[in-house]
């Protein structure tokens, strides 16, 4: 079996696993010999899986994990180098969305789980994720600067916010690499687990956001959070009222307020 619970024949024929558990989409990285190095097939099929997960209804929440020892060594600038100098990393084909989450609105979210290697691209698939856990072997590294290149993946822009400028620009202009414990200090993980937890962990945040959360809520609140990053905060401000009012209307938000009155677990279902 694999870690995400598929058979080692699916697994190795993809470069990145997909996998469902009841509303869970499962995403697994899966190069493990390469260090999950992503290769074009891996940035494609990753698009891919980015856009099933925020496009059906019936996905509340992802987990992004990878395979192997290590969650990704980055990019595998051989094959993808060219590429970058050309046209830059794109998206834009029909059945995909950027999972570095620069493309607009998100409503979706997404917990990632990281171990061994997390480096370059690999740590702003992290600032693109909604809630992330690290191995206590995890270690991190932000290394463009000393490739000749820049982190172009959202870290000059997520990080600093994040993180607070200081603590952002220690790591992005040194590319000097940090373990778990300092990135769970600057916040750019949530927790720190045993090796070997950290799926398991993830696995079961998604599994509360998907079942005990009301869908409708969780979509309004992410939205909200991309519309004030994106748009400014006054965009966010101007729809809280109108958003709580048709939530209100909804079905869930009705479920939710007699299971308040009656004193029992609500039971969501996503209308």
């Amino acid at each position: 079996m694999t870690e995400s619970g598929g058979t080692v024949e699916n697994a190795q024929e993809s470069e990145v696993t997909v996998e469902r558990r009841g509303h869970v989409l499962l995403m697994g990285l899966n190069r493990p010999a390469k260090r999950n190095a992503f290769n074009l097939a891996m940035l494609d099929q990753l698009a891919v899986a980015y856009h099933e997960l925020e496009t059906d209804d019936d996905i509340r929440c992802g987990v992004l994990f990878a395979h192997g020892d290590h969650f990704t060594g980055g990019l595998d600038l051989a094959e993808v180098g060219p590429v970058i100098g050309e046209d830059g990393l794109t998206f834009s084909r029909p059945g995909r969305r950027d999972p570095w989450r620069k493309d607009g609105v998100w409503t979706t979210p997404v917990v990632a789980a990281v171990q061994g290697w997390t480096m370059t691209l690999a740590i702003e698939l992290l600032l693109a994720a909604d809630i992330r856990i690290a191995a206590a072997d995890a270690r991190f590294a932000q290394m463009e600067i000393n490739r000749g290149i820049y982190a172009f993946g959202g870290a000059t822009i997520r990080l600093p916010r994040a993180s607070g400028w200081g603590n952002a620009m220690r790591w992005l202009l040194t590319g000097e690499t940090y373990d778990a414990r300092e990135a769970y200090r600057i916040g750019l993980v949530q927790e720190v687990v045993e090796p070997g937890r950290q799926l398991d962990r993830s696995l079961e945040l998604a599994d509360a956001i998907a079942t005990r959360a009301a869908p409708l809520g969780v979509k309004a609140t992410l939205a909200s959070a991309h519309r004030a990053r994106l748009e400014g905060e006054e965009a966010a401000f101007a729809r809280l009222e109108t958003d709580m009012a048709d939530l209100f209307a909804t079905e869930d938000g009705r479920e939710g307020l007699q299971s308040f009155i009656e004193r029992r677990e609500a039971r969501f279902t996503g209308r």
